[in-house]
């Protein structure tokens, strides 16, 4: 195996950038993913600073290996990629008649490797990957041909992942239509005609400002995109004050609306506490029940507020210049006094039995994902260290 640096270049890269086609294409770390390449962001150089690095002019079936950040994760040039440049990034062009790129990928990318590379890791705080020690790595290598076929069963493995996570993605596209037509009244479900009524949050929701008398300390945070987390999980400490009588203390079903704006999330999130009996939360918080569970659905709701329903009101509610702290000012009487419009108790219901059902499914694939992956890093455990050996025809 051969490994060149790619970062003896002359100057800095960024002062070479060019918006023509005609640029050379520059590969960087970030472009660097266990599934292949991702071609967003990619920048182009000039064709003189191009002709100064040709060291790391890169061919078809190279491997890649970032060197700083996410060190050791590997990917295969690509055919349309070939004659680009690149930088931080170890170059390894592996003799065909020794070494299939494939194994290596896979022996790079896996646990074992990530070993190997964290052994040889240098830096206190930025951790980096020399190129010198890279090439001191040794490990097991079998023939050409057990190479080729070891590669050729994980790759199969790698097709059934992506096979399924392709699934994943249209069951999620699909429940997205699913949430902008029925949570809109833009598609109606057999039997339901009658007029979706408009009325506040307030007619349907309570506000909660119960204090945690009772001592609850299992502190949480609202994160949009995982829900109720717990704040020692989410933060990997607590930052909630010692005394924790002053703070919210929310039941199993009930809501909070976190103000601060995030992905995908631009005037903040409402969320169900669903995974706790209890959670203790700050009071900057806007946290509510249902009024009359005969008449409001919480599955419906859940589902409504998940597909940002209310942010049409929430951008009207919420005055100019008043984002302290990160957080939208956004007050408890103007929440609750914000407009819905909603079917009646028998059509909610039926539409979050509907959602509930793509939800369900999108869950089941992704266990099957998480499955096929743990089944393929024990086929890796053993492929890869020759525990296990494969007959070849």
């Amino acid at each position: 195996m051969t490994t060149l640096l790619t970062n003896g270049f002359v100057g800095k890269a960024k002062d070479h950038y060019v918006e023509s086609d005609a640029g050379i294409l520059y590969i960087q770390g970030y472009n660097v993913t266990e599934s292949g390449f991702n071609h967003f962001g990619i920048k182009r150089v000039s064709a003189e600073f191009h002709e100064r690095n040709r060291k790391s002019c890169l061919k078809e079936g190279d491997l890649l290996t970032i060197q700083t950040g996410q060190i050791g994760l590997t990917s295969i040039v690509p055919k349309e990629l070939a004659g680009s440049n690149c930088h931080a990034l170890v170059i390894s062009r592996l003799k065909n008649n020794l070494a299939h790129p494939n194994f290596f990928l896979h022996y790079f990318n896996s646990e074992i490797g990530t070993r190997q590379f964290k052994r040889i890791e240098t830096g206190s705080t930025m951790k980096h990957l020399n190129v010198g020690d890279m090439e001191s790595l040794q490990f097991p290598i079998p023939p050409l041909s057990e190479q080729k076929a070891i590669a050729r069963v994980l790759g199969l493995m790698d097709g059934a992942i992506n096979q399924n996570n392709q699934l994943i993605a249209q069951k999620e596209l699909r429940k997205k239509w699913l949430m902008q037509n029925l949570l809109t009244g833009k598609k109606r479900l057999t039997g339901f005609t009658d007029e979706w009524k408009e009325s506040k949050l307030s007619d349907s929701f309570v506000r909660v400002t119960r204090k945690n008398t009772e001592v609850c300390t299992n502190v949480v945070t609202i994160s949009a995109q995982r829900g109720f987390v717990r704040q020692t999980d989410f933060f990997n400490k607590s930052i909630a004050s010692e005394t924790l009588d002053n703070y919210f203390l929310v039941h199993h079903g009930e809501y909070c609306y976190n103000k601060s704006y995030s992905n995908g999330y631009p005037w903040g999130a409402t969320k169900r506490l669903n995974d706790f009996d209890k959670a203790v939360v700050t009071t900057l918080y806007i946290c509510f029940g249902i009024r009359d569970p005969k008449m409001t659905d919480g599955e419906f709701f859940e589902q409504f507020f998940e597909a940002n329903s209310l942010d049409r009101g929430l951008t009207r509610i919420a005055h100019e210049g008043g984002r302290a702290h990160g957080l939208l000012n956004v007050t408890p009487s103007d929440f609750f006094s914000l407009s819905i419009t909603v079917p009646n108790f028998d059509e909610q219901t039926a539409i979050s039995k509907v959602l509930q059902a793509a939800d369900k499914e999108i869950t089941l694939l992704k266990t099957k994902t998480e499955k096929l992956r743990e089944q393929k890093k024990g086929m890796m455990q053993q492929l890869l260290t020759g525990k296990k050996r494969l007959r070849l025809d």
